[in-house]
């Protein structure tokens, strides 16, 4: 596959878009009232917080679970099982959680539950190896490294409705990060600890409860025990994993689905002009990048990374397979409300740093490009088409993502074409956060001074309680990780999802909290 050019990639998508267009559409008439369908594109890897890392499981957490603090409607911040928070110092951090809560058996939830499952983050045994929102927490990563009791963290309940954080350093932002920390029911993983997350066994305090769960499907029902239930209006939802784009929206089209998230964005023209209004776009905090395994020579060697960089044809890429919808780009934050700054690429540049690292057309740079295997290996051809202009002999090995994920974490790959979606998150620093150590796309191998230098800007940064002098500390933070190059930026994407005429969403934010939408 390595070997087609642009002109055959393209026609391979115009190919496929006359297949989806095939495909007729009917009406929905036949939805079950106050029944919402959802097609979503991967399995979740568990329903379990402490060990989910998908974005699927992500998305479902924040239908399942209920977090200490919460999305607003509008994407901010708001109270959840926390009623109010305060700090005066960014290190001590103090949660009231509101009266009377329970879970969906109608046990009491008090703060001993917060505090277990705080320690249970951290046990290496149940845990898992991205510490995220409890990166700051005094023993933490003592704890998960197997150095310490982690029911010796400072994490701490005077009473039965107060929960105290304690931080090795200020974390300005810390209640916004409470947002995705989900509290679990003690007594139900205790009596079930290996599958305490099938229906049979579910506990939660989120507005909706796991009623079934089969491959590739899921059903879940309202929680009436949700502090917030009054508000959710609908009462069951059917969630399918479709893991074609092409399917899903055709699916959607024939009347299956009332929301469908991620279709095929190649066809995001041809959908407008058959679904109409039903295409939802979202500004969104999702980077499309190259992951580079700078532990693999040659491209330990940063000019060799710089100039693959600088080979990129970014405009063709968002052209023909983004319809020029997403925002080209060889920097990780978005630049919303600011002056464009086009990506750098210049092929003469790059052939010149590989001359300085030592290639040439009798010692060409040899590497291998791993995709997920779908609408993501076209993409990566065109990029393959781009290096072989510089001299470099690039092959394609697309496989299943699951495949791709397991090869990136044992450091099987040279390049991997990759992509992450922060949901509702906005602030810039959970753009940077993923490099950063720890963070779920710190599997580059990536070392050296400027790396400890990246490190401790981002450590500097989440110590201000000041938004925009924060945000400033994330900009130093990411001009070394730019002049590095451990991974190679190339689109914020848009977030699109369909949503069907029976289906009322915000216009504001992506429709991932179930609990606010309503059917007409």
């Amino acid at each position: 596959m390595a070997g087609l050019t642009r002109r055959q990639t393209l026609a391979s998508g115009i190919a496929g878009a006359a297949a989806f267009a095939a495909a007729g559409c009917s009406d929905r008439s036949g939805a079950p009232e106050g029944f919402l369908r959802v097609a979503i594109e991967t399995e979740p890897d568990s329903l379990d917080p402490l060990r989910g890392q998908f974005a699927s499981a992500a998305l479902l957490y924040k239908q399942l679970h209920a977090p200490l603090t919460e999305y607003a409607p509008s994407g901010g911040l708001a109270p959840g099982l926390a009623l109010t928070w305060r700090s005066e110092d960014a290190r001590t951090w103090r949660f009231t959680l509101r009266p009377d809560l329970v879970w969906s058996d109608g046990a009491p939830l008090t703060a001993d539950d917060v505090v277990w499952t705080a320690q249970r983050a951290v046990d290496p045994t149940t845990g898992f190896a991205d510490l995220g929102d409890f990166f700051a927490v005094i023993g933490a990563r003592e704890a998960l490294a197997g150095e310490r009791d982690p029911e010796s963290i400072a994490v701490s309940a005077p009473d039965a409705r107060t929960v105290v954080f304690e931080l090795d350093r200020p974390v300005g932002n810390f209640p916004v990060l409470m947002r995705e920390f989900y509290p679990l029911p003690r007594h139900a993983v205790e009596a079930h600890p290996e599958d305490w997350t099938r229906p049979e066994h579910w506990v939660s305090a989120g507005p909706y409860v796991l009623a079934a769960h089969e491959a590739m499907s899921l059903q879940l029902r309202k929680n009436p025990n949700f502090p917030a239930a009054g508000s959710v209006s609908i009462e069951e939802i059917a969630v399918d994993v479709v893991d074609t784009p092409a399917t899903r929206a055709r699916r959607f089209r024939a009347g299956d689905y009332d929301l469908a998230e991620r279709p095929p964005t190649d066809q995001i023209g041809f959908l407008r002009d058959t679904v109409g209004d039903q295409l939802h776009a979202y500004p969104a905090p999702i980077l499309t990048y190259l992951k580079i395994n700078c532990a693999q020579p040659p491209l330990s060697d940063a000019r060799v990374r710089r100039a693959l960089s600088l080979a990129l044809d970014r405009d063709f890429l968002n052209t023909h397979f983004f319809n020029g919808e997403a925002q080209t780009s060889d920097r990780v934050i978005p630049r919303r409300g600011e002056a464009r700054i086009e990506p750098q690429h210049d092929v003469e540049a790059a052939r010149a740093l590989l001359s300085e690292a030592g290639f040439s057309a009798e010692t060409p740079l040899r590497l291998t490009l791993r995709a997920s295997a779908g609408d993501r290996d076209r993409l990566a051809i065109a990029i393959l088409d781009d290096w072989a202009r510089i001299g470099v002999q690039g092959e394609l090995l697309a496989s299943y993502p699951l495949d791709l994920y397991q090869a990136v974490d044992a450091g099987e790959f040279d390049i991997a074409l990759a992509r992450f979606d922060r949901g509702l998150k906005t602030d810039p620093d959970f753009m940077l956060q993923p490099f950063s150590r720890n963070g779920f796309a710190d599997n580059t191998n990536w070392t050296g001074p400027e790396r400890e230098q990246y490190d401790a800007i981002m450590a500097d940064a989440y110590a201000v309680m000041e938004a925009q002098t924060r945000a400033e500390h994330f900009r130093r933070a990411e001009a070394v990780f730019l002049d590095a190059m451990p991974n190679i930026p190339l689109l914020h994407e848009r977030a699109y999802w369909l949503v069907s005429d029976r289906t009322r969403t915000s216009a504001e934010i992506q429709p991932q909290l179930w609990r606010d939408l309503s059917l007409r």
